[in-house]
């Protein structure tokens, strides 16, 4: 017999969960709602259908309206939400997370929220005002992304997990296949939580490639869970120029604290290290490229401060100072020292969202009748991992493909600028066809 979520019982919780891997990232978000029984409650409007996916690689110059409003959407909610971590870190912690990743997940919950829950939902995430808009911008980009290329590893993947003996509306559910490719699996959440869990984590871990494991910790997936909703994203590729091993160093990393710490510094200093390099009074911006052949061209941005007040020049940067900053972008020859890192990072972002005016999602008042019919569901939990290693060879330690360096850009009797990246510096994965962050953090402590 089908459970009844119309009855007076006690309210359900939605539980997120985001993971992400910085060059290999997984991004998973779950939601206690509603059962994922699709077949028999609820009668919504028909979704309309949804658009052709395309057949090239989306380019700024033909780069649709719809999927630049979500990509202009998500570069907004990337600061907002650094600035919010930054805020409450100690000075040495190290930031990092796949703001697509979170906005990918909470598309898929607001495609179900009603009322003022959408509306905070809204405020906090800046999706289009037309929801056809939000839909085609995120089937657009997803399509891109998962065109693959030889050169690298790229994926997007979303999934919902459902209660099975619970009833959502069908609708939901086939704009959650059309438009977010989420297949939906039925799970015993009420008999079998553990093992649903289990079933869970294994999805994360193979869309990650087994960089994030155990998304969901033992306790969170319990009776009253009625809906899961994962994202995850993978990346993995080398760097247009490659550095070289044997040049690698043991060199010194001042922290914001001050504290000098060890690290394995990476360098080119050869004529062929040409980069997108800009600097003004106040920082150098270095654009590391990785090697691709006719998929999406993707590239790290390093922001480096030239000042000692990390904070403030943090709370100076937003998504259009970070456009200015790339238009001053030119090819030029440049020394670059970077360090090799790898972070992993996990944060619970429940009342984070809340505090950046998304409360209501998580309170008894939460209005989620687009999901299953009914106003019983709320957010329990939303989680969120990520990964990053980057190397000599590139992003996420992998056998490299050779690359053949050429110079790209002729110098001029100018000194060659030199980027040390000896003290905490900001970076972003971008897709640089439509701007699109993909991933973004900030080095404090290498060790």
């Amino acid at each position: 017999m089908a459970y009844d979520h119309k009855s007076g019982m006690d309210r359900k919780n939605i539980v997120a969960f985001s993971a992400g891997i910085l060059l290999i990232l997984c991004a998973a978000f779950s939601g206690c709602t509603g059962v994922n029984d699709s077949g028999d409650d609820g009668t919504a409007a028909e979704t309309p259908s949804p658009a052709s996916t395309p057949a090239s690689t989306v380019t700024p110059e033909d780069i649709t309206k719809s999927a630049g409003e979500v990509v202009d959407a998500n570069s907004i909610f990337a600061f907002d939400l650094y600035q919010k971590l930054a805020g409450v870190s100690s000075q040495d912690e190290n930031i990092f997370f796949s703001p697509y990743s979170i906005s990918s997940a909470f598309a898929l919950v607001y495609e179900g929220a009603k009322g003022d829950t959408a509306a905070e939902i809204n405020s906090v995430f800046h999706f289009p005002a037309e929801i056809q808009d939000l839909r085609d911008g995120f089937l657009e980009i997803n399509s891109g992304i998962n065109a693959g290329d030889p050169e690298y590893e790229l994926s997007v993947a979303n999934a919902l997990w459902a209660e099975k003996t619970y009833s959502f509306l069908d609708d939901y559910i086939k704009t959650a296949k059309d438009y977010y490719s989420a297949d939906t699996t039925n799970l015993d959440f009420i008999n079998q939580p553990e093992e649903s869990r289990l079933a869970i984590n294994k999805w994360a871990e193979d869309e990650t490639h087994e960089k994030i494991k155990d998304l969901i910790p033992q306790g969170m997936i319990d009776p009253m869970t009625r809906l899961v909703i994962t994202n995850a994203v993978y990346f993995k590729g080398d760097w247009v120029k490659q550095f070289d091993v044997n040049n690698t160093h043991e060199a010194a990393f001042t922290t914001a604290s001050g504290k000098s710490v060890t690290v394995d510094m990476m360098q080119r200093t050869d004529e062929d290290a040409v980069f997108g390099y800009m600097e003004n009074d106040d920082l150098q911006m270095l654009k590391m490229p990785y090697d691709h052949e006719s998929g999406r061209e993707l590239a790290m941005y390093v922001i480096l401060p030239k000042g000692d007040d990390l904070r403030t020049f943090e709370e100076g940067l937003d998504s259009d100072r970070l456009t200015d900053l790339k238009a001053a972008i030119a090819e030029k020859e440049v020394k670059v020292f970077f360090p090799k890192f790898k972070l992993e990072t996990e944060y619970s972002l429940s009342d984070t969202l809340a505090d950046m005016g998304m409360p209501v999602a998580f309170s008894d008042k939460a209005d989620f009748s687009g999901m299953d019919g009914t106003k019983s569901l709320s957010i329990s939990d939303v989680i969120h991992k990520a990964y990053v290693d980057v190397n000599e060879e590139g992003t996420e330690a992998a056998a490299a493909t050779a690359v053949v360096m050429r110079l790209t850009a002729v110098m001029d009797e100018e000194p060659v600028p030199v980027f040390m990246a000896d003290h905490p510096f900001i970076f972003m994965i971008e897709d640089t066809d439509d701007g699109n962050i993909l991933f973004m953090g900030k080095l404090s402590s290498p060790a």
